[in-house]
Protein backbone atom coordinates (compact mmCIF):
# COMPACT_ATOMS: atom_id res chain seq x y z
CA UNK A 1 0.00 0.00 0.00
CA UNK A 2 0.97 3.38 -0.59
CA UNK A 3 0.13 6.70 0.79
CA UNK A 4 0.77 10.21 0.03
CA UNK A 5 0.59 12.73 1.83
CA UNK A 6 0.96 16.43 0.90
CA UNK A 7 1.88 19.37 2.99
CA UNK A 8 2.11 23.59 3.06
CA UNK A 9 -0.93 25.01 1.74
CA UNK A 10 -3.04 27.77 2.98
CA UNK A 11 -3.80 31.47 2.83
CA UNK A 12 -1.48 33.95 1.17
CA UNK A 13 -1.53 36.99 -0.45
CA UNK A 14 -1.15 38.17 -4.15
CA UNK A 15 2.41 38.31 -4.75
CA UNK A 16 3.13 36.00 -1.63
CA UNK A 17 4.75 32.65 -1.98
CA UNK A 18 3.81 28.76 -0.92
CA UNK A 19 6.20 26.11 -0.75
CA UNK A 20 3.73 22.92 -1.01
CA UNK A 21 5.46 18.78 0.22
CA UNK A 22 4.68 15.96 -0.82
CA UNK A 23 5.98 12.88 0.80
CA UNK A 24 5.20 9.08 -0.35
CA UNK A 25 5.10 6.18 2.29
CA UNK A 26 4.40 2.61 2.31
CA UNK A 27 5.74 -0.08 0.30
CA UNK A 28 7.60 1.51 -2.40
CA UNK A 29 10.18 -0.09 -4.70
CA UNK A 30 10.63 3.15 -7.25
CA UNK A 31 8.97 6.11 -7.80
CA UNK A 32 8.78 7.23 -11.85
CA UNK A 33 7.30 10.57 -12.63
CA UNK A 34 5.71 13.03 -9.70
CA UNK A 35 3.56 15.66 -10.43
CA UNK A 36 1.35 18.22 -9.26
CA UNK A 37 -2.74 18.84 -10.72
CA UNK A 38 -4.71 21.48 -8.98
CA UNK A 39 -8.33 21.72 -9.22
CA UNK A 40 -10.18 25.27 -8.62
CA UNK A 41 -14.11 24.99 -7.35
CA UNK A 42 -16.36 24.38 -11.19
CA UNK A 43 -13.07 23.71 -12.96
CA UNK A 44 -11.76 20.50 -14.54
CA UNK A 45 -8.78 18.91 -12.62
CA UNK A 46 -5.10 20.75 -14.67
CA UNK A 47 -1.36 19.63 -14.64
CA UNK A 48 0.72 22.25 -13.14
CA UNK A 49 4.00 20.66 -13.26
CA UNK A 50 5.95 17.06 -13.43
CA UNK A 51 9.24 16.23 -13.18
CA UNK A 52 10.88 12.32 -14.35
CA UNK A 53 12.96 10.23 -12.35
CA UNK A 54 15.98 12.12 -13.71
CA UNK A 55 14.99 15.03 -13.03
CA UNK A 56 13.52 16.63 -16.27
CA UNK A 57 10.55 19.14 -15.73
CA UNK A 58 7.73 20.80 -17.66
CA UNK A 59 5.17 23.17 -16.79
CA UNK A 60 1.83 24.69 -17.77
CA UNK A 61 2.42 27.88 -19.48
CA UNK A 62 0.54 29.45 -16.38
CA UNK A 63 2.80 28.95 -14.05
CA UNK A 64 6.23 29.06 -15.84
CA UNK A 65 8.60 31.16 -14.31
CA UNK A 66 7.03 31.00 -10.85
CA UNK A 67 6.74 27.78 -9.89
CA UNK A 68 9.37 25.17 -9.30
CA UNK A 69 8.90 21.76 -8.92
CA UNK A 70 12.03 19.24 -7.58
CA UNK A 71 11.98 15.73 -5.88
CA UNK A 72 14.32 14.27 -3.18
CA UNK A 73 14.69 10.62 -4.33
CA UNK A 74 16.15 9.65 -1.01
CA UNK A 75 13.01 10.94 0.89
CA UNK A 76 10.41 10.05 -1.88
CA UNK A 77 8.78 13.28 -1.82
CA UNK A 78 7.92 16.32 -4.41
CA UNK A 79 7.97 19.77 -3.54
CA UNK A 80 6.12 22.73 -5.37
CA UNK A 81 7.86 26.06 -4.65
CA UNK A 82 5.19 28.70 -5.80
CA UNK A 83 6.18 32.48 -6.57
CA UNK A 84 4.31 35.50 -7.34
CA UNK A 85 1.08 33.91 -6.29
CA UNK A 86 -2.07 35.11 -8.19
CA UNK A 87 -5.29 34.93 -7.04
CA UNK A 88 -6.38 32.77 -10.13
CA UNK A 89 -3.84 30.26 -8.71
CA UNK A 90 -6.32 29.24 -5.68
CA UNK A 91 -7.32 26.14 -5.77
CA UNK A 92 -6.84 22.18 -4.18
CA UNK A 93 -3.29 20.78 -5.03
CA UNK A 94 -2.79 17.57 -5.65
CA UNK A 95 0.18 15.36 -6.03
CA UNK A 96 0.48 12.16 -8.59
CA UNK A 97 3.37 9.54 -8.53
CA UNK A 98 4.02 6.96 -10.61
CA UNK A 99 5.12 4.16 -8.06
CA UNK A 100 6.15 0.56 -8.40
CA UNK A 101 6.07 -1.68 -5.04
CA UNK A 102 8.39 -4.54 -6.42
CA UNK A 103 11.09 -5.51 -8.93
CA UNK A 104 8.61 -7.71 -11.20
CA UNK A 105 5.46 -5.23 -10.90
CA UNK A 106 4.65 -2.31 -13.30
CA UNK A 107 4.19 1.58 -11.90
CA UNK A 108 0.92 2.72 -10.60
CA UNK A 109 -0.62 5.89 -9.93
CA UNK A 110 -1.63 7.40 -6.40
CA UNK A 111 -2.80 10.79 -5.41
CA UNK A 112 -2.56 12.28 -2.52
CA UNK A 113 -5.40 13.58 -0.71
CA UNK A 114 -4.88 17.34 -1.87
CA UNK A 115 -4.22 20.46 -0.12
CA UNK A 116 -6.15 23.83 -0.73
CA UNK A 117 -3.95 27.00 -2.08
CA UNK A 118 -5.74 30.56 -1.37
CA UNK A 119 -4.47 33.71 -3.04
CA UNK A 120 -6.57 36.79 -1.48
CA UNK A 121 -6.25 39.50 -3.75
Amino acid sequence: QVRLVESGGGLVQAGGSLRLSCSATGSIFSINNMAWYRQAPGKQRELVATISSVGSTNYADSVKGRFTISRDIVKNAVYLQMNSLEPGDTAVYLCLCSVRTGILLRFQDYWGQGTQVTVSS
